[in-house]
């Protein structure tokens, strides 16, 4: 069962989402949260597999909200997605860096809505790929100076090849086809990976990968 937390602050959007997620045989909602200080104080109450977060939220917004789960060990197992009216908000790269494991705009088709909430929760990859990868691509492109990733001289060849693929926004199916490996392999590469540089999810691996300069963008 994947529980999932809703945090919005419009009722109406939640009680759309609620009624779409519970005709499922294998999703339930646990909790709804109408600004982020009680969505961060209901996810530590419940502790869904799934945080669905709003951007723009009276009290404590959905960054900042997102930010306090990533920072609590005792959340570790919640994956923050958050929502946008906008497939390409500027708010989403900062909650990106703020720990969130994806994000989905709220016009989503609903199957694709229900699909992504599955794909969240087993924490396997990115969210929407055809969005994110122009996300990824609009955010890593942004100047920066690369910052020094602690762990990276521990990855090994295979690992930092994996890591590479994952900034890409390749599924971990499409990561085996690229190394000649496994899927399993490919999935024990990226798990690797994210422990060694401390990565709560793909994400943050993806971001991780950009800013350390262990990949670099082609403009």
């Amino acid at each position: 069962m994947i529980r999932v937390l809703l945090v919005d602050d419009q009722p109406l959007i939640r009680s759309g989402f609620r009624a779409l997620l519970e005709i499922e045989d294998d999703i339930e909602v646990v909790a709804e949260a109408a600004d982020g200080r009680e969505g961060v104080e209901l996810a530590r109450t419940h502790l869904p597999d799934i945080a669905l977060i709003d951007i723009q939220m009276p009290v404590v917004d959905g960054i900042e909200a997102t930010r306090r789960i990533a920072a609590d060990p005792a959340l570790s197992g919640v994956h923050v997605v958050i929502l946008t009216n906008y497939g390409l908000d500027e708010y989403v790269f900062d909650a990106l860096r703020a720990g969130a494991a994806g994000f989905l705009v709220k016009d989503i088709e609903p199957e694709d809505f229900l699909h992504a909430i599955r794909v969240a929760a087993r924490g396997d990859a990115l969210l929407a790929p055809s969005i994110t990868r122009r996300l990824i691509h609009r955010y890593v492109t942004q100047p920066r100076t690369p910052s020094p990733g602690a762990g990276l001289d521990e990855l090994t060849t295979r690992e930092r090849e994996a890591v590479v693929l994952v900034a890409q926004g390749l599924s971990n199916e499409e990561i085996a086809v690229r190394m000649v490996i496994s899927p399993h392999t490919a999935k024990t590469h990226v798990n690797r990976a994210m422990t060694k540089l401390h990565a709560r999810d793909r994400a943050q691996l993806v971001v991780l990968a950009y800013e350390s300069g262990l990949v670099v963008p082609r403009l």
